[in-house]
């Protein structure tokens, strides 16, 4: 009986080693065919890539990460396209990908280092489209660390300073011309709602009388004098006419 039951564990044992081996056969012819598909794409992808065929390369390259979602390759050419296309959110969203594993990149394959390179630094030209020039600062200078040779990436940062630097001051004068406009509307709106008090008392007080020396008011009043004295001599000479006229009127 013992001898019956170690024949049939063999034999149980014998059928697993088999199951497992067909097992993992599939799975490695699976993932060979798999990767043979993904390179196929990328071939297709970047002979007309080169060929300036944008649209089709976009195309070739999606279908390689149809295969193989993670593919750093399918990835990286997949942003390529759509930045030559001009699909600049596209292509960031497929260069942030890639900067997220930059690190787990490089450790796998040091060789990746100069496409991460063309990663950031078209992650700075990308957002210096969109006049986000601090960030594209930060993209080159990461560009930078992984090339220090690339002259058009040192340019791209240092034209990126001067932008932002001046994209400052451009908002510093901007808030400080909104600053004057607000108070000078509210100085505006102060002199609108207080009342011209000063001004009516000025239209309400009678103007200072003028200042007359005594040698004016004396001449004043040698005028007057003069002007009673003749109506005073022009009054005694008519009553003198009057007496004459009726002397004479009694003499006939």
């Amino acid at each position: 009986m013992i001898l019956i039951r170690l024949i049939r564990l063999t034999r149980f044992v014998g059928l697993y080693k088999v199951v497992i081996g067909i097992t993992i056969g599939l799975l490695c012819s699976g993932t060979v065919f798999g990767q043979k598909a993904e390179r196929e794409r990328i071939r297709e992808g970047n002979k007309v890539y080169n060929n300036e065929q944008f649209t089709e390369a976009e195309i070739a390259y999606r279908k390689s990460l149809e295969v193989n979602p993670r593919s750093f390759e399918g990835t990286y050419d997949l942003g390529n396209a759509l930045y030559k296309q001009q699909k600049f959110p596209e292509a960031a969203e497929q260069y942030q990908l890639i900067a997220a594993q930059s690190e787990r990149l490089l450790s796998t394959n040091p060789a990746n280092i100069n496409k991460l390179a063309q990663v950031f630094h078209n992650l700075g030209n990308i957002s210096m489209q969109g006049k986000d020039y601090a960030t594209s600062i930060s993209a080159y200078k990461q560009s930078l660390r992984l090339n220090p040779t690339d002259d058009e990436t040192r340019y791209n940062l240092a034209l990126a300073q001067k932008l932002l630097e001046n994209q400052e001051q451009d908002q510093q004068e901007q808030q400080q011309d909104q600053q004057e406009q607000q108070q000078e509307q509210q100085q505006e709106e102060q002199d609108q709602n207080q009342p011209p008090q000063q001004d009516e008392q000025q239209q309400q007080e009678p103007p200072p009388p003028e200042n007359m020396d005594q040698e004016k008011a004396e001449q004043i009043l040698d005028t007057f004098l003069q002007d009673e004295k003749d109506t005073q001599d022009k009054v005694k000479q008519a009553q003198e006419r009057q007496r004459e006229r009726r002397r004479t009127d009694r003499e006939w």
